[in-house]
């Protein structure tokens, strides 16, 4: 069996200070989402899907800078904050390594911020190695092609691996992709509703984790 884990809001408790940021760099842009109006549009996508829907909102395209400005500004606000683990989360996918069990990354962030995170929070070695973005695949979530880009890499069948995620976007790419779909629901800006809608088994806190994919 393989456990594939999201990493924003899954394994670092990185969403609202994401969201934060974002949310302030539209706001000269013309656009006053609230933190909250961010991550119910945006949580859970690529940085790619979420220009287009900003761009779409605003109906023309954002500055050539705008991705890069803005992550430095997230990158400095996870360093100053700063970032940590999602509560548990680190002795949960110890718990299951130690039963045997698979264990990998597959994130809608790229690369250079899943190394940036997991490292700040030192989590990166328990994956290192076995990291997916979804820079790798035509699309991101709530397409499957991630999960199932990282189930053949991982040499795994779609029907033997279990997706941990907390958004709806990630939730609906994981039961595309024929997977069982774990919802983290445990932070409060969960969307309990729309999480269990999309097909997740919810759950609110990470030490349970280990006896639900065991199930």
């Amino acid at each position: 069996m393989l456990v594939i884990f999201d990493c924003d809001g899954v394994l670092v408790d990185s969403e609202p200070l994401a969201n934060q940021s974002f949310s302030a760099a539209l706001k000269p842009h013309g656009l006053d989402w609230t933190v909250e109006e961010t991550m119910r549009r945006l949580m859970g996508r690529s940085l790619k899907s979420c220009v287009e829907i900003v761009e779409a909102e605003l109906g023309r395209k954002l500055p050539e800078d705008f991705v890069e400005r803005m992550q430095a500004v997230t990158y400095r606000s996870f360093r100053e904050a700063p970032l940590k683990p999602v509560p548990g989360v680190k002795q949960a996918v110890l718990a299951l390594q130690a039963a045997g069990l698979a264990t990998c990354v597959a994130s809608s962030g790229s690369p250079a911020k899943i190394e940036f995170t997991l490292g700040l929070t030192g989590l990166w070695d328990l994956f290192d190695g076995r990291i997916f973005s979804a820079s790798q695949v035509p699309r991101g979530k709530p397409f499957p092609d991630l999960f199932l880009h990282a189930a053949i890499a991982m040499n795994e069948q779609p029907f033997d691996c279990v997706v941990v995620e907390d958004s709806v976007p990630g939730i609906q790419a994981a039961r595309s992709a024929g997977m069982r779909a774990l919802a983290y629901a445990g932070a409060a800006y969960a969307d309990r509703e729309g999480l269990a809608k999309a097909g997740g088994v919810l759950f609110d806190d990470m030490k349970t984790l280990p006896a639900l994919v065991l199930k």
